[in-house]
C-alpha cells in the first residue's frame, strides 16, 4: 500500500489533466536569466505561453493557489543553496524556502506532478529528509549521467539512453537520498543526479532545460556568482560548447506529455 493507505497505481497510470496549464516557479533575480529560463522550459516542454504560467518567487510572496489546479509544477534552478547556514541566507531566500516547503507539503501528500531542476534537488531533498551539502558539487560542465535500473523503467526517462551527457553546475548536491526516495540517475562525480518521491514527484541535479546556447548565456550572466573564476569564463564556454547534450530535454518533454 502507498503512504495514504491505498494501493499505488502503476507508474503508467496517470489521471487525465488535459487542458490545465503548467506552473513554473522561478527564483532568478536577473531578468535576462529569468527570461532565458522561461523560454527554455517553453521550448523543450513543447508548451505555449498560455500553457506555462510563471511565478517569480524572488519578486514577492507566492500567490494563494491550488497546486492541484495545474497539470504539473516545474521548479527552475536558482542561485540559492539550501544547505547554506540560515544566518547567511537573505530574507528573500528564507521566505522562498518557507513557501516552497509549504507547497511541497501538499504536493507530496497529494502526489501531484512536480519536477525540480537543479535547485529542485536541494529543495525536495531537504524537504524529504535527505542530506544536502557541498560534498558533491560539480563545476559548470557536461558530465556523463547513468540511469539506474529503476530509471530505465521510469516514464520520465523513456527514450533516453542508459548513459547520456547532461549539463551541470552546482555548489551543493544530495549526498544521502531521502527515506523512501527512488534513485533514477547518477554520475561519477555526483551520486544523485535524479530521484523520485512517491509516483509523481521528481528532482534532477542536471539541467533538462539547457542546450549549449542556453548554458553559454547562463555562464555569462553568472560569471561573478562563484561557480568559476571570472577570468576563466571563456575557457568554460569553450569547454561546454563542444559538448553533445540533447537527451536531457526529453525529461521535460516526457513530463509534459505524461501529465498534460
Amino acid at each position: 500500500m502507498g503512504p495514504d493507505g491505498r494501493d499505488p497505481a502503476p507508474l503508467s497510470a496517470v489521471p487525465s489533466r488535459s487542458g490545465r496549464p503548467f506552473l513554473l516557479l522561478s527564483t532568478r533575480s536577473e531578468d535576462e536569466a529569468a527570461e532565458q529560463e522561461y523560454a527554455s522550459f517553453l521550448r523543450f516542454g513543447g508548451l505555449s505561453p498560455e500553457r506555462l504560467h510563471r511565478v517569480r518567487l524572488e519578486t514577492g510572496p507566492l500567490p494563494d493557489l491550488d497546486p492541484g489546479a495545474f497539470a504539473g509544477i516545474l521548479l527552475g534552478g536558482s542561485p540559492f543553496n539550501s544547505s547554506d547556514p540560515a544566518e547567511e541566507k537573505s530574507a528573500v531566500q528564507l521566505r522562498v524556502e518557507r513557501e516552497l516547503g509549504a507547497l511541497l507539503d501538499e504536493v507530496v501528500a497529494r502526489d501531484l506532478p512536480f519536477l525540480g531542476a537543479c535547485y529542485g534537488i536541494g529543495t525536495l531533498g531537504t524537504h524529504q529528509g535527505g542530506v544536502v551539502d557541498r560534498t558533491y558539487g560539480e563545476p559548470v560542465s557536461a558530465v556523463e549521467v547513468t540511469l539506474s535500473d529503476e530509471g530505465r523503467n521510469d516514464p520520465l526517462l523513456a527514450g533516453l539512453p542508459g548513459t547520456f551527457e547532461a549539463f551541470v553546475g552546482h555548489k551543493e548536491a544530495c549526498r544521502v537520498l531521502p527515506p523512501g526516495a527512488v534513485l533514477l540517475a547518477s554520475s561519477a562525480t555526483c551520486p544523485v543526479q535524479m530521484f523520485r518521491v512517491r509516483r509523481n514527484v521528481y528532482a534532477t541535479q542536471f539541467h533538462p532545460e539547457l542546450d549549449v546556447d542556453g548554458l553559454v548565456a547562463r555562464v555569462r550572466i553568472y560569471q561573478h556568482a562563484g561557480y568559476f573564476p571570472p577570468e576563466e569564463m571563456e575557457q568554460v564556454i569553450s569547454l561546454v560548447s563542444s559538448a553533445r547534450v540533447g537527451a536531457p530535454s526529453r525529461v521535460l518533454a516526457n513530463f509534459v506529455r505524461r501529465y498534460g
